[in-house]
């Protein structure tokens, strides 16, 4: 046999097969359709909220002048400058006194940007917890019905109600 007679018988067996079967569709009446149900898990977010009090280090609003760094610099060149015996050693004197009257200078600032004030602040922190919990949930239904004196079952999404909707195919046994 070529591949062209085969074909050919077997397009001619599935039509006629197609041909022997008859669908058709039909109700019946439900006897009974009781929910199924599951029970499932289910996380749901929370916003927990609590009051923390904090430190805060208040600063005075003086204005943040460098005067104490340059005045101090030049008291510092003139004191060195006033201990030196001859030019030479008032000029390292100077150089040596300012680079120290600098110093104290920045150490005084220093100390006048320290808080002047340590207050205590109550602010609100919130965080999302998942709180954890079961219930059940509907997943379907188990349907029996009846059909020509036969009890059937099905599991279907939704209730049916009295009756169901179902295909009935006719074929011959060969």
């Amino acid at each position: 046999m070529n591949s062209r007679h085969i074909f050919s018988v077997l397009a001619t067996l599935s039509l006629s097969q197609t041909a022997w079967a008859q669908t058709n569709y039909e109700y019946a009446e439900v006897v009974e359709s009781r929910p199924i149900y599951q029970v499932v898990e289910v996380s749901t977010p929370q916003e927990q909220c609590w009051e923390e009090q904090i430190a805060v280090d208040r600063y005075s609003s003086r204005h943040r002048s460098q005067t104490p760094v340059l005045v101090s610099t030049i008291i510092g060149g003139a004191i060195g400058n006033a201990l030196g015996s001859d030019k030479s050693n008032q000029r390292v004197g100077a150089v040596v006194g300012a680079m120290l009257g600098r110093s104290i200078g920045r150490d005084i600032m220093r100390q006048r940007n320290q808080p002047a004030i340590r207050e205590y602040e109550t602010v609100q922190r919130c965080e999302t917890v998942y709180q954890q919990h079961e219930e059940e949930r509907l997943v379907g239904y188990q349907v029996t019905y009846l059909y020509n004196g036969t009890e059937h079952s099905v599991r279907t999404n939704s209730d049916p109600g009295d009756r169901i909707r179902i295909r009935v195919s006719v074929q011959p046994v060969l």
